[in-house]
């Protein structure tokens, strides 16, 4: 891998690492049982203040795949998320979730041409097996309505990954306005379902305006701005594979701030996960050094004539012009 790719794969990375953190803050910040409000309150106002920062609109087509994306990366998806998170112990939510890269494999076979290698399949059960091993304990009982949840938020981001790398972005607009259009759309789809289900917003005390802030500014706004900029340099699959990373995360979280114990099991388990991921994230066989094969590192699709084809990233030397862009006219 080039030492470029490397960058890009890290700081992605850093995307599901601050999501690990979700599950500890639910649990010790937030309001019980208010799953919708949550997600509108994650999503909505880092948004807005994405789109601040940018003073980037959506134009003509943009305005409905903004909508489209936004409801599968964040307005879906953030509920199902929390209400998988509050109905299931633990980190038995995030279990389910690892089973993300196997819906982006389909789908990105389906619809972006990359190749479902047998290498990609494997890394992603092997780091399933291994979420499974440090989250399904003895004591994790499941929840019909939460299993349920969990599953379709996790078909729910696989989809919104591979439809973010199938259209791109639109020239000349950076990463940072498109993840505010994103999470503009998907809190405001939140919002009125959130009024309908949950009713009026809870009460909130300095621990809830303290794990809100966290959920807004880092968990969400800077988590996604990584998310998004790693689906443009990175074929969905690569980028998919680094979904156990949250889990992981959390039961580190769990471990060092709720004292919860680690057994041998836990612990083997965390390494074939993280083993997992690092693997997913090699240079397939025959592939030359800083050079990917459809579905492996850098995609076909990422190049520029697939951009012409499917709308799709710009390369990373245009993608760090396309920042500039957005923070420059943010100055302006």
């Amino acid at each position: 891998m080039t030492v470029n790719r490397v960058t890009t794969t890290i700081l992605t990375a850093l995307a599901p690492v601050s999501w690990g953190s979700t599950y500890f803050v639910a649990s010790e910040l937030l309001p019980a049982d208010r799953p919708l409000f949550t997600g509108a309150m994650r999503a909505l106002p880092a948004g807005l203040l994405l789109v601040a920062l940018s003073r980037v609109l959506p134009k003509g087509a943009w305005w409905w795949k903004s909508a489209v994306l936004g409801t599968l990366n964040i307005g879906a998806f953030f509920p199902l998320l929390f209400l998988s998170a509050y109905r299931l112990p633990g980190g038995v939510a995030a279990v389910l979730g690892s089973a993300g890269p196997l819906f982006v494999v389909g789908l990105a076979a389906l619809l972006l041409g990359e190749r479902a290698r047998l290498r990609t399949v494997l890394a992603a059960v092997v780091a399933a097996f291994g979420v499974s091993m440090v989250v399904l304990t003895a004591e994790a009982k499941l929840d019909l309505i939460g299993v349920i949840a969990g599953v379709v938020s996790s078909a729910s981001m696989g989809a919104g990954t591979v439809m973010t790398k199938r259209w791109g972005r639109p020239e000349g607009v950076g990463p940072l306005a498109v993840t505010g259009w994103q999470l503009t759309a998907g809190g405001l789809v939140i919002i009125p379902i959130a009024a309908l289900v949950e009713g009026a917003p809870p009460a909130l005390d300095g621990k809830a305006f303290l794990g809100y802030g966290y959920m807004m500014l880092i968990n969400t706004g800077a988590a996604y701005f990584l998310w998004f900029r790693g689906i443009g340099q990175l074929t969905a699959t690569s980028v998919t594979l680094l979904g156990p990373l949250s889990p992981l995360t959390a039961a580190v979280i769990g471990w060092a701030a709720l004292g919860q114990a680690l057994s041998p099991v836990q612990l083997a388990g965390m390494a074939l996960a993280f083993g997992a991921t690092v693997f997913g994230q090699l240079p397939g066989r025959g592939a030359k050094a800083g050079e990917g094969k459809a579905g492996e590192g850098e995609s076909e699709e990422a190049k520029p004539v697939a951009a012409a084809e499917a709308g799709s990233f710009s390369p990373a030397k245009e993608t760090r012009r396309n920042l500039s862009m957005d923070l420059g006219k943010a100055q302006v």
